[in-house]
């Protein structure tokens, strides 16, 4: 008996049918059953559903002799059904990797809870996947498990079946089963909530449900005014058990949501049936409204609406909130004018007063918060040149980043125009405001973000996929500002003059936001692990991939738990997100899977880690100069080349062991490999080329030539004399650390290193 039966309606659904099926088949908790239903589709439903079960004896292919909808299409797989629990999954919808696993340690945790629910995110035609909203009924909150009257705010969730799992002796005891027609999921969901004796919930992403693209035509069909019918199947269930009689108010109230939100969509009624759908809804109103039951005032004027039933007024009513937010937009499109406006004036005026020598203003990411290079040169500013007034550019919910020292700057405002025109220095590791407009006198410093592995600049004029919308001209325009430019090394150095042409001076002076790497003690380190929750006598590995300009969101191809699992205990994972990314790489953080996307401080992970996992990312550069190991994951470099473009062949000459799949990666973290001879040979040569300048004093170089004019005696302490502070895990005895007990090695019988 399978510990999961995973039902799958099918109907005129072929063109994501089989990403649903492999979704479901490639979980990494393979006791799993598909119950694949036919709902009698005119496409090729049914066809792939027999491929699928030819392939994977796992899958029951089940064909309806007539379309039925998708509740007969789910009572059927509930019939076929063996397994302990129940899942839906709609035939356009994914499983999300691992989400099985998910749930049947969540269930084993709850003590196999009746229903179990979880959470999902939307997948827009867009190609965007967007977390639901009600995120905040999923966390737990009392005992566990607990009945719908401990967390009566689940209602709150989309009364769909397919963002839970069920019991199904629960379901055989209960008798329940999906009625026919439109919206069938209310007549199911709410009595199995009421219903269950034990719920617990699982505050994870289990399913990507498909948001397709609106259609902008009225429909034909009156499907939905089957809402009604479900409506009166849910309230008999609740009348026929007078201990759910407390429940009537609530069901009530979600149902005239639920009637509202079908009469405002345009996509779900015929144009001509609004009138009747609203009469319609208005007899339900007064066959279930409980007397004397409160409703919430944000809800009343809708609750009016249903109440009298009439179509005018409810047009009137959308007409008239039309037209206020047509007034409201355009107040704020004239109040956006008048401000722009004012601020062109202002910033006119304070470009003809004098440049204020003891002034400069730093920004970092497009005003994400303090750090980077500008971080570093800050606070060198600051310690090297008495009398030196810093501010900092940032958005107001990256303020907390920045020292007491330095200004706080909202980007936009009088003030940042103020500082842009008046401030003698100027630092950025990107572009500055499009309006900007360099004063004779004022000294523009480019800090750029780091060492260049993929294709930058004027590099990028023939590779669409990554340069998007760039404007080359007004890239090159903010070149014309630039009056200096860091480089950390020669390589960096020949790039950025040729991508970036223009007649500013580059300054060879090593990155400042390195500097730390340096100067951090071992109680620094000690003190960054217990403040990110890194247990003492663990091997932390930090893993930041980066971008994919051929991808339009994060991309994951590493089953992190599973490398977690394999390694073992001792090992711990800080996934950090790029920051072009608003999510999290996963959304299992917790215990030894840390996320810290959210952390102001890259060199703050990088001094805590014992390692760093990483594809393409500039920051293995910066790392090296901790000269601790680095693993390349090049699981894409074909398809990363073809899109980006880089400026060598990593592969071959790599910071450390080179993994091309997750098998690989383990393997080199479970024979030891990640630290041992090889690897630093490798680091060692990575160093010489891409190190040279930074042995903790770049940002002083930088302040001492360009502030203080000081020309000579800057000198670069060699690497063999530098010292950067050891990682925690530097004098574990033994290795290997992992717990692998047979690594899978490559073709030639070693662990891949060096490309090989």
């Amino acid at each position: 008996m399978p510990r999961f039966s995973v039902i799958v309606p099918a109907y005129k659904v072929q063109a994501y049918l089989q990403d649903c099926l492999e979704s479901v088949l490639g979980q990494s908790y393979p006791d799993l059953e598909v119950i694949a239903v036919d709902d009698c589709s005119p496409d090729a439903c049914g066809a792939l559903v027999d491929e699928f079960a030819v392939r994977d004896a796992r899958v029951r292919p089940v064909h309806l002799p007539e379309n039925g909808g998708v509740g007969a299409a789910r009572n059927a797989g509930i019939e076929h059904a063996t397994g302990d629990y129940l899942v839906f999954v709609d035939g356009d919808d994914t499983l999300a990797p691992d989400a099985l696993r998910a749930i049947a340690d969540r269930i084993k945790e709850a003590g196999d809870p009746e229903v179990i629910v979880y959470d999902h995110a939307n997948a827009l035609w867009t190609g965007e996947t967007v977390r639901s909203p009600f995120l905040g009924q999923l966390t737990e909150q009392g005992p566990v498990p607990f009945r719908l009257d401990d967390r009566p705010l689940l209602l709150k969730l989309p009364l769909v079946a397919w963002n839970k799992a069920y019991q199904r002796e629960f379901v055989e005891r209960e008798n329940l089963t999906f009625p026919p027609g439109a919206d069938a999921d209310i007549p199911w969901t709410v009595p199995a909530l009421l219903a269950a004796e034990s719920v617990a919930t699982l505050d994870r992403v289990c399913v990507h449900h498909r948001r397709p693209r609106q259609n902008t035509d009225a429909p034909t069909d009156r499907g939905h005014f089957d809402i009604h019918e479900q409506y009166d199947r849910l309230f008999a269930f609740v009348d026929a058990r007078p201990e759910l009689t407390r429940w009537r108010p609530v069901l009530f109230r979600r149902m005239v949501d639920q009637l509202m939100s079908v009469l405002a969509r345009t996509d779900r009624l015929p144009s001509g049936a609004r009138a009747e759908f609203l009469r319609k809804s208005r007899a339900h109103y007064r066959r279930y409204r409980t007397p004397g039951a409160a409703v919430p005032l944000r809800a009343r004027l809708r609750h009016l609406l249903v109440r009298t039933g009439s179509y005018r007024t409810y047009r009137a009513v959308r007409l008239a909130s039309a037209l206020r937010r047509r007034i409201t937009r355009l107040v704020k499109s004239l109040a956006r004018s008048v401000r722009s406006s004012a601020l062109r004036l202002h910033y006119r005026v304070q470009r003809r007063l004098p440049l204020r020598a003891d002034r400069a203003v730093f920004t970092s990411h497009s005003g994400r918060g303090y750090g980077c290079n500008p971080g570093a040169l800050e606070a060198a500013f600051r310690s090297f040149v008495p009398g030196m007034r810093t501010a900092w550019v940032a958005r107001p919910e990256h303020h907390h980043t920045l020292p007491t020292a330095t200004a706080r700057v909202r980007p936009g405002t009088a003030r940042y125009w103020t500082a842009l025109a008046r401030s003698k220095y100027l630092v950025n590791n990107g572009s500055w405001d499009e309006r900007f407009v360099k004063r004779a006198g004022q000294t523009v410093i480019r800090t750029q973000y780091g060492t260049p592995l993929k294709r930058m600049g004027l590099d990028l004029q023939d590779r669409p996929a990554a340069a998007r919308d760039t404007d080359f001209t007004a890239l090159l325009a903010d070149v014309d500002t630039w009056d200096h430019c860091l480089s950390a090394n020669r390589h960096s150095t020949l790039v950025w003059e040729r991508v970036f042409p223009g007649g500013y001076a580059t300054l060879e002076t090593g990155q400042p936001r390195n500097d730390v790497f340096q100067q951090a003690t071992s109680t620094d380190v000690t003190r960054l692990r217990e403040s990110l929750g890194i247990p003492e006598g663990s091997v932390a590995i930090l893993y930041a991939p980066t971008h994919r300009d051929y991808q339009r969101g994060a991309r994951l191809t590493l089953d992190l738990e599973r490398v977690l699992r394999q390694l073992g205990p001792r090992y711990v994972l800080l996934t950090r997100a790029h920051h072009v990314y608003d999510a999290p790489l996963t959304d299992a953080s917790g215990g030894r899977l840390i996320d810290v996307t959210d952390h102001p401080s890259i060199e703050s992970l990088c001094l805590a880690s014992d390692a760093l996992v990483t594809d393409y990312s500039s920051l293995m550069f910066d790392y090296a100069n901790l000269d601790r190991p680095i693993v390349v994951h090049a699981d894409d470099w074909e398809a990363y080349e073809a899109a980006r473009g880089t400026y060598f062949d990593l592969r071959a000459f790599p910071p450390g062991a080179v993994a091309r799949s997750e098998d690989e990666l383990i393997d080199i973290f479970a024979t030891g490999h990640w630290r041992g001879s090889r690897s630093t040979q490798l680091r060692t040569a990575f160093r010489e080329r891409f190190c040279p300048y930074d042995d903790g004093r770049a940002a002083e170089r930088v302040v001492r030539r360009l502030v203080l004019g000081e020309t000579t005696g800057q000198t670069v302490t060699p690497l063999a004399e530098r010292h950067p502070v050891p990682s925690a895990a530097a004098g574990f005895a033994g290795a290997p650390l992992a717990s692998v007990p047979h690594p899978q090695l490559s073709p030639d019988g070693a662990p891949a290193l060096n490309g090989s």
